[in-house]
């Protein structure tokens, strides 16, 4: 998995690709990847910010595609269910799965001073988490990892 939060590249197409792979999902899937639903996915997409519900909404709003929150957290619901998205708990807010569709465990690197996200790979069947978890008898299901820095364009604006 590539740490593409941080890099630069074409966000045009990193929303164009990104759209595209979870729209065939949902067609082979035979779930309905409504205009609301596309539309938040793209909002998530535009800078690997992590957005909140209300942002979201306002955008809705703006864009003439719902005003009443249910609106936006039905969306982020269907695409956090589906793997599309994902819960940044510490900012309580949303990022675009890097890898939509896939079944991984990923860990989020949040930069502290530009608040862009970007999701790597946190395998937790290794390591000492996993580790600890066995001699325990205890078996990892689902494992939220936010790491706090800077980005390299911040740490590098900082020196």
């Amino acid at each position: 998995m590539e740490t593409t939060g941080f890099a630069r590249h074409d966000h045009g197409a990193c929303i164009r690709d990104g759209v595209t792979a979870v729209a065939e999902h949902c067609r082979a899937e035979g779930l309905q990847f409504t205009p609301v639903r596309r539309r938040v996915l793209e909002l998530l997409l535009e800078g690997h910010r992590a957005l909140g519900a209300y942002d979201i909404l306002d955008r809705l709003r703006e864009e003439g595609l719902g005003s009443q929150p249910p609106v936006a957290y039905r969306a982020l619901d269907f695409l956090v269910k589906n793997g599309f998205a994902h819960k940044i708990e510490r900012l309580n807010a949303f990022v675009a799965c890097a890898c939509p569709g896939e079944s991984h465990m990923p860990a989020f690197l949040i930069c502290r001073k530009c608040d862009k996200v970007a999701e790597a790979e946190a395998d937790m069947r290794e390591g000492k988490l996993a580790q600890s978890a066995a001699e325990a008898g205890f078996h990892i299901e689902r494992a939220v990892v936010e790491a706090e820095g800077l980005c390299p364009n911040c740490s590098g604006a900082a020196a």
